[in-house]
């Protein structure tokens, strides 16, 4: 499969794409793939919640995500002498440094210790002695938490193995613990991949049973596992860095250094590695379409170029050289700006940090030279604020729903519906840009040249409930996407597809690629059962508002 972009599609529970396994959420939970049971990927990757670890020698915001899927397909014995073929044999990576670890059971909850999964590794050709045992803190695998109490009741989960790379030249740091292991924050190891075996479907609290159909799931990070192949253990002095490093250390006078094995890293190596990161990351976001601003994706995207901005100041890079597109020397010019008016602020006597920060866009670094900051209060503070505007929202919910529920998959069918009636009602320019469903509503965004007046939002409503009553059937087909474009099919066209996508046709009104649920028949959209009552539905258009004046957003 190609990657899918950065920002996820139709998927209103997470602000970005921040692992391979997120676009394949449906068929790990019983869709079927339109390519197979035997699924591979490089998937580009955002995570929010490594903003903070960067600076390290390993943590990136930005990655790719190496994946395979078995739908019910390989298990155990074929995926671990798989992987182990492709890390060792092909990717080239030091056998006697490696380290596996396992799931060492939870006997309250019930589930046994994995003793298959050390078996193979120790034909495979791993020594006892480097397979080592953790909790399911450590080695458990649920879309809720690394915990199988906090997985909610049909939730499928499962143990998993872990791989690591021990760089053997680094000294372990006593700072994280007495002695080193392969989940040490030292940087002697590296975690490079990690096989998940889902084996359980929760049934009730503390319950479990297996399920029907065991998936595989694997994900391992490019970068790493290339540190790794280079016995490298600082992934920023790979050469996917190398020409923004060097620039860097060309427009700032001073010398990366990085972790070289025991050498000491110069106090800039931190500033370096955050501006190589979020620089990086910053176009990425930019490719996807995501513009700085102050909600959602643009604000993440805003504080990566104004973190990047800090630091390059420490680096004593000059103001306006950092970046090499409009849009990234637009924000550092707002941001100059910024920082004058907040510094002003501060000498008028401000002193509340939360209000410098969310109010005036004071990066935390800049206020630090200015007053002591409590960082647990803080962050405190800042993590409710961030929820509150989602960023870094954890990816909860199932395949770009807030979840299967009856209503969710009526709102999400009837997007189809909603999507066909606007181009037969204002004309056949106008497509999807995204949508947002949960239990209690539907909102679609769409492009057009105007907002619709009364008239046509009545049309649009009268279409999609004309199709509500045909009782129309609701199929699917997996075919080629030059099939599903010759047969008129809406889709992103300039996305790359695989072999094989899922077109979803409503009667002969809608033809469109999707792989979410749906009902079976129109006339579903139309009932509602509430105890033993069916309450009868009619579908109406509540508000549409400007996201921009090309782009419309509909509450329905």
């Amino acid at each position: 499969m190609p990657s899918t972009s950065l920002v996820p599609e139709n998927d209103p529970t997470t602000l970005f794409t921040g692992s391979g396994m997120q676009p394949m959420i449906p068929y790990l939970l019983g869709e079927t793939h339109p390519l197979g049971t035997r699924i591979a990927d490089s998937q580009r990757s955002f995570r929010t919640e490594d903003i903070e670890e960067v600076g390290d020698n390993r943590h990136t915001t930005f990655f790719e995500m190496l994946g395979n899927w078995s739908f019910g397909d390989y298990w155990k014995e074929e995926q671990l002498s798989w992987i182990y073929e492709f890390l060792i044999e092909e990717v080239g990576i030091d056998r006697n440094k490696f380290w596996v670890t396992c799931f060492e059971g939870d006997e309250k909850l019930g589930l046994p210790k994995d003793t298959e999964t050390p078996e193979i590794w120790e034909k495979l050709g791993v020594p006892k002695e480097r397979i080592l045992f953790y909790p399911a803190k450590k080695n458990w695998w649920s879309r809720v938490g690394g915990n199988p109490d906090m997985m909610p009741v049909g939730e499928p989960g499962g143990p998993d193995t872990e791989m690591f790379y021990e760089f053997s030249n680094i000294k372990h740091d006593s700072k994280f613990g007495e002695f080193c292991h392969p989940n040490c924050d030292c940087g002697r190891f590296m975690e490079i991949g990690n096989n998940v075996f889902m084996t359980y479907k929760k049934t009730g609290e503390g319950k479990f049973e297996l399920l029907p159909r065991m998936n595989v799931d694997f994900g391992g990070g490019l970068e790493r596992i290339t540190s790794a192949a280079n016995n490298e253990p600082d992934v920023f002095r790979l050469d996917i860095f190398d020409l923004l490093r060097k620039r860097l250390e060309e427009i700032s006078g001073k010398s990366y250094g990085g972790l070289t094995f025991a050498k000491v890293k110069p106090p800039e190596t931190r500033s370096f590695r955050i501006v190589l990161d979020h620089v990086q990351a910053a176009q990425a976001l930019i490719e996807d379409g995501v513009m700085p601003s102050n909600t959602e994706q643009g604000y993440v995207l805003r504080r990566l170029l104004r973190r990047a901005i800090v630091h390059a100041d420490k680096l004593g890079i000059p103001s306006g050289s950092l970046f090499e597109n409009k849009i990234s020397n637009d924000e550092e010019d707002k941001f100059r700006k910024t920082l004058e008016r907040g510094i002003r602020e501060i000498e008028r006597g401000e002193k509340d940090i939360f209000k410098l920060i969310t109010s005036y866009g004071l990066p935390v670094e800049v206020l630090k030279e200015f007053m002591e900051v409590d960082e647990d209060t803080l962050k405190k503070q800042l993590e409710s604020h961030q929820k509150i505007s989602r960023a870094g929202s954890e990816q909860k919910f199932k395949g770009g729903l807030a979840d299967t529920s009856d209503m969710s998959v009526k709102y999400h069918t009837a997007t189809h519906l909603l999507h066909q009636a606007l181009r037969n009602v204002l004309g056949g320019h106008v497509s999807q840009k995204g949508s947002n469903i949960t239990p209690e509503r539907l909102r679609f965004d769409f492009s057009h040249i105007q907002k619709m007046t009364d008239e046509e939002k009545r049309k649009v409503e009268d279409v999609v409930n004309e199709q509500i009553e045909r009782a129309l059937p609701v199929t699917y087909s997996d075919i080629s996407p030059e099939e599903a474009q010759k047969m008129g099919a809406l889709g992103l066209f300039e996305e790359k597809y695989g072999s094989k996508v899922r077109v979803y046709k409503v009667g002969n009104f809608s033809l469109e690629f999707c792989g979410g649920p749906h009902v079976t028949n129109t006339l579903e959209l139309g009932q509602r059962l509430l105890g033993d009552q069916v309450t009868k539905l009619r579908f109406v258009i509540k508000k549409e508002e400007a996201v921009s004046n090309v782009l419309w957003r509909t509450s329905c």
